[in-house]
């Protein structure tokens, strides 16, 4: 890691002449070493774990999903504080120099596990579920008419689950099913002249009720106090890389800030669990309807179940209660397509998968580092956002 981390708040975009000749020299990068690396990736000879995921199509990736010109301007400053030449020199890398050809996949590489072990690793392992606690609608009410803050983590998830719920209407945003826990309430005291929030009996309803779930959009353990330097550090560098997708978007998730309802939406359990681990994500509608979005998956035809769908989010009439927010809806769409498109989701959810079934193995295949790591800085401690 570069001393002093990636911090680019301070930075300016670069000179027209700068963002020109980075992005060239960068594709020279990634454009030498990537169908290597994908075929060392998926040769069957192949014992090193490292080689499981694409390293440069994760770092090309990382760039060409980045949401706007300041931000890709930050991940090229990244990229290339791990480069042996510098970014704006107006000529080609010189690869008929092996050990300057040696160097520069040795940054490249580093740069790819930096990304991964500081980010894509940790943001996969925490954020597969929210804890769901019981709902609490007069927290709700007061945080959507700006009362006192709730600084315990507790009482904030419930007041994010009752105001998600009083905003969509008590339905999953994707399958509109009815909250179970709701239905049975409202029927207890109704019978069968209990309504929906949009006043349509109760006993009409044909869908399946499930009891449901609040989700957050980016994982509520990004901003998890830390319990000592170590994993505060590591907390840190995850937000400046969040940074690189949408300069300034950490800002949104700040302390308490991570339990607001524009970070979270309701879900059945499935597809929270779909939607937590970024096999899911939402696209803003073709026509650019205001919170309007086609959600998809990246999950197989047959496992995808009612996706892909267009639905636009419901809306509170007062506006008290934040929507979903379409930066955050962006990134996470954004990370959806990395961990997919490199290979690097699917080669997480095995390490991930290894420790939880069969422990760490004899052979030293597990990769241990990794999960060493991720425990000593707080993303895998049980408590937060876990099954």
């Amino acid at each position: 890691m570069p001393e002093g981390g990636i911090n680019f708040s301070t930075e300016p975009p670069l000179e027209a002449y700068q963002r020109t000749r980075a992005r060239r020299r960068f594709y020279q990068i990634v454009d030498r070493f990537e169908a290597a690396d994908c075929s060392s990736s998926t040769s069957s000879s192949s014992s090193s774990s490292s080689n499981r995921y694409n390293r440069p199509r994760l770092v090309r990736l990382t760039f060409e999903h980045a949401l706007s010109e300041e931000s890709k301007d930050n991940v090229l400053r990244a990229f290339f504080r791990f480069m042996p030449s510098p970014m704006d020199e107006d000529k080609d890398i010189d690869f008929t120099n092996e050990d300057l050809e040696k160097e520069v996949y040795s940054s490249l590489i580093g740069f790819a596990e930096y990304l991964l072990n500081n980010f894509f690793l940790p943001l996969k392992a925490s954020s597969r579920k929210t804890p769901q606690p019981s709902p609490v609608y007069h927290s709700a009410v007061q945080e959507a008419q700006g009362a006192q803050e709730f600084a315990g983590t507790p009482t904030r998830l419930s007041t994010l689950r009752g105001s998600c719920l009083v905003r969509d209407r008590h339905r999953c945003v994707i399958t509109r099913r009815f909250d179970l826990a709701e239905a049975e309430r409202r029927i207890g005291r109704s019978g069968s002249s209990a309504q929906d929030d949009d006043g349509e009996l109760l006993a009409n309803e044909t869908r399946d009720w499930e009891k449901l779930e609040v989700a957050h959009i980016l994982p509520h353990s990004l901003t998890k106090v830390g319990l000592d330097s170590q994993s505060e550090r590591s907390k840190q560098a995850a937000l400046m890389i969040l940074n690189m997708f949408d300069n300034g978007v950490a800002h949104l998730i700040e302390g308490i800030d991570i339990d607001r309802p524009r970070n979270a939406i309701t879900l059945t359990p499935t597809l929270h669990w779909q939607f937590g681990s970024f096999r899911n994500f939402f696209t803003p509608s073709a026509d650019h309807q205001p919170h309007t979005y086609r959600i998809d998956s990246h999950l197989p035809v047959l496992l995808r179940g009612p996706l892909p769908v267009t639905r636009s989010l419901y809306l509170t009439e007062t506006r008290t209660i934040d929507p979903p927010s379409p930066r955050l809806l962006a990134v996470h769409r954004a990370i959806s397509y990395i961990l997919h498109l490199s290979a690097a989701g699917e080669y997480i959810d095995k390490i991930l998968e290894d420790i939880e079934e069969q422990g760490i193995r004899a052979d030293g295949s597990t990769e241990l580092g990794r999960l060493v790591s991720l425990r000593l800085y707080g993303w895998l401690d049980g408590t937060v956002d876990a099954y």
